[in-house]
């Protein structure tokens, strides 16, 4: 055979084995992983390199205009080229839903500014704000229908929270149609009285807003989010666990048979609330929500992630600039309850989880392809064409150096925030050369592709139950008819 492109003599993981092989690429798919192959018409020596999948990012905000009516500091041509570099080769940002809006017109503006601009593959997720008659009974299920196989909905936010009638509509609703729901947990109204005394007592630095998004928010968010999943045995995934109870939470409900389903984020393995408590409104940098809480809670995610009660590791990449367009909307005198919520990660989501977690032991390279890449293929459907390396698969590959040493700033990095909150950290590892279907597009620290050359992917009905156990319960979706075609096989 003919390739198009040959990696040789790399060491290849993928979530269950790792082997010294060639790998060869026609039309963007791998054709041939074997040992000594011919040259294709682009060549690379992996020798003492690492040839990993290439990561998909699953949870990221770009060109998404927030609940408070902040645009991202990212487009898809900026975020999709920080991912890349960073390693990954997929994305799925949000189609964000805002109340008023109509979710085909909502689909068809976010599809449009993709096709434009990603140098990446990208499917879409949709934030739903508002879950009408008209949403429920038709544009949700063609949504579905046309490859955006999962939503996101707000426990809080004015602009966006869903009362938990609301959210046991949109779970049946996933149920029916093969979809899954991702659940931002927190008890608005826990955090909205917090906040208001805050507010009340003259506490306005960002660091009040840690205070005020209290671990306990988290906590009963997401037990009741999985009290609302049990009931009618649909599946949820909750989004970006910071807090030690939220895992535990989560670990025990798992333990009862529950089809829960959790991801975590670098900033809640690498942060800390002291990083946000800064002279001024410096602090503002490290602001998300959940914040990042403490030593113990770093360390309960990281068993999360050891143990698989989080099965996914994304970026949240949420990025807004150090200025009036984001973090300082009114400059030295914003309070915490004004600026924009969100840091940003998606190059450094790998590279952090690498060095830090492969390189220092906490995880074996298995786990990490399969946190990084696997495991969100099948979480969202993408499983049939990416997520590993195998014949058959698109050619999504990475080539890791991982001798390399990195000391991490904001002038290193592709995205348009200006800042990271990883400035001056040290690391070790970094991904060279990445491919996606078979196209170098990183390569000697250039791009090599054109804007607008990613392709969306039409996801398939998510499989979780290929990366956790089989879930036990209930007996009402049978009762009341909501037995989705998504999990009948599972």
């Amino acid at each position: 055979m003919d390739f198009d492109l040959t990696i040789r003599n790399g060491r290849i993981s993928t979530d269950r084995e790792t082997f010294f092989a060639d790998i060869g690429v026609k039309d963007g798919v791998i054709a041939r992983i074997a040992p000594g192959l011919p040259p294709g018409r682009e060549d690379i020596d992996a020798a003492g390199r690492w040839v990993l999948p290439g990561g998909i990012d699953s949870h990221c905000h770009i060109e998404q205009l927030s609940g408070m009516g902040m645009m991202c500091a990212d487009d898809f041509y900026s975020g999709s080229v920080s991912a890349a570099f960073g390693g990954t080769t997929t994305i799925i940002p949000f189609a964000a839903q805002h109340r008023g809006n109509r979710i085909p017109d909502v689909i068809a503006d976010y599809a449009q500014r993709a096709r434009e601009k990603a140098v990446i593959d990208y499917g879409f997720h949709l934030i739903l704000a508002d879950p009408d008659e008209q949403a429920l009974q038709h544009d949700l299920p063609q949504a579905i229908r046309e490859g955006i196989t999962s939503l996101k909905v707000y426990m809080t936010y004015n602009a966006l929270k869903l009362d938990d009638y609301q959210l046991l509509d949109v779970m049946a609703l996933a149920g029916r149609e093969g979809a899954l729901v991702m659940i931002h947990a927190e008890n608005h109204d826990m955090i909205r009285w917090l906040a208001s005394r805050l507010l009340d007592q003259g506490h306005t630095a960002p660091k009040f807003h840690a205070v005020a998004h209290d671990p306990l928010a988290e906590a009963e968010a997401s037990h009741r989010a999985i009290a609302l999943s049990r009931l009618i045995g649909v599946p949820v995934l909750i989004v970006h666990v910071a807090g030690a109870e939220t895992v535990q939470t989560i670990r025990n409900a798992r333990l009862l048979g529950a089809q829960i389903y959790a991801e975590s984020c670098p900033q809640y393995l690498f942060l800390t609330a002291e990083d946000i408590d800064l002279p001024g409104v410096e602090g503002a940098k490290y602001c998300c929500s959940p914040p990042p809480r403490d030593a113990n809670a770093q360390e309960a995610v990281w068993a999360g992630l050891k143990d698989g009660t989080l099965g996914m590791y994304s970026s949240d990449h949420a990025p807004y600039r150090f200025d009036e367009s984001g973090k300082l909307p009114r400059g030295e005198d914003t309070t915490f309850k004004e600026m924009a919520n969100g840091v940003p990660g998606i190059e450094l989501r790998l590279p952090l989880l690498f060095s830090e977690g492969v390189l220092k032991g906490r995880l074996d390279i298995h786990e990490f392809v399969r946190l990084t890449a696997t495991n969100h293929a099948h979480m969202y459907g993408l499983s049939h064409c990416k997520g590993n390396i195998a014949e058959g698969l698109d050619a999504d590959l990475v080539i890791w150096n991982p001798e390399r040493e990195t000391t991490i700033t904001a002038a290193l990095l592709h995205d348009n925030v200006g800042y990271t909150p990883y400035e001056g950290r040290q690391i070790r590892g970094w991904p060279e050369v990445v491919a996606s279907r078979g196209r170098v597009v990183v390569s000697e620290g250039e791009l090599k592709v054109a804007r607008g050359s990613g392709r969306f992917i039409a996801r398939q009905c998510p499989a979780p139950a290929s990366i956790a156990q089989r879930p036990t319960r209930s007996h009402l979706p049978g009762l009341l008819g909501l037995k989705g075609k998504a999990w009948e096989s599972q």
